[in-house]
């Protein structure tokens, strides 16, 4: 009885411990949030407070209307929207080594594994005089283009798809079903974790999208939102209301996205070594 009592003891001070930490790690963001809404006056007082006392939204009026946010928001959306098509190429290519046999697989699918191992400013360069010779520099094209495929989703798609049952496959084509039908009909319902775990990174990967961007596109109508919030910084450094709104701007719809589907996050790379 008192080894229950010690047990039960034990995981509320762990529970206890974690709810304290979480506070201390959201109260830099509960911080930003309602920084946001203050003018840069009330930032700056002697005396700072958490609540806002006057609310405004000119802060994020300002950025779309005399910063341009409105730009990097559309090419944001336009890098993240390109990112799923790369994770539908990284599908295909996982499920062709997974089910397909043709000469060098495992050979070409460690050479797949090895490029993880490559820093990606080790490629930066070379990739950049690549794009330069063929005219993609300072285009959204050349943003987009480096990034549709990637070894770790290939990794990923290609072990859970393992998993599937090559009967189940056979079966299909023995009922007069295509490739393209046994992918998009069959594979891919089946592959919903990793779709959803792969399309959440995918999406906090292109909402995030800085250095490359900042390398290729040299006009300002190309900039993302990360590169525009760096831009800012510069550019109004002492307006602290102001950086706080694009700040929270950055921020707030990664964290919208991951509290809703962080199960899926975790359901996703669990099921992920699993063959």
């Amino acid at each position: 009885m008192s080894y229950q009592k010690s047990q039960m003891s034990f995981k509320v001070f762990i529970g206890v411990m974690l709810a304290v930490l979480g506070i201390l790690t959201f109260f830099p963001f509960l911080w930003m949030i309602f920084s946001s809404l203050k003018t840069n006056a009330e930032i700056s007082q002697m005396v700072p407070t958490l609540l806002p006392k006057n609310p405004t939204l000119n802060n994020f009026k300002e950025l779309f209307e005399r910063l341009n946010f409105g730009i990097y928001l559309k090419n944001t959306l336009i890098v993240t929207l390109f990112s799923f098509l790369g994770l539908f190429l990284n599908a295909m290519a996982g499920y062709g080594f997974s089910k397909y046999d043709f000469k060098g697989k495992h050979g070409l699918f460690l050479l797949v594994l090895a490029t993880m191992m490559i820093p990606g400013q080790v490629t930066m360069i070379p990739v950049y005089l690549i794009l330069n010779s063929v005219g993609l520099t300072n285009t959204l094209m050349g943003i987009v283009l480096p990034g549709l495929a990637g070894a770790f989703g290939i990794f990923l798609f290609r072990q859970f798809m393992s998993t599937i049952s090559d009967e189940l496959l056979e079966a299909a084509r023995l009922d007069g079903a295509n490739e393209w039908y046994i992918f998009f009909r069959i594979v891919l319902p089946l592959t919903r974790p990793i779709l959803a775990v792969q399309g959440i990174l995918t999406f906090i990967g292109g909402w995030n999208s800085f250095l490359w961007p900042l390398i290729i596109a040299n006009d300002e109508k190309y900039y993302t939102l990360s590169v525009g919030l760096q831009l800012l910084q510069g550019q109004h450094g002492t307006d602290y209301s102001l950086q706080m709104a694009g700040a929270t701007f950055m921020v707030v719809p990664i964290l919208i996205i991951f509290m809703i589907f962080q199960k899926y996050i975790l359901q996703g790379f669990n099921v992920s070594g699993i063959k």
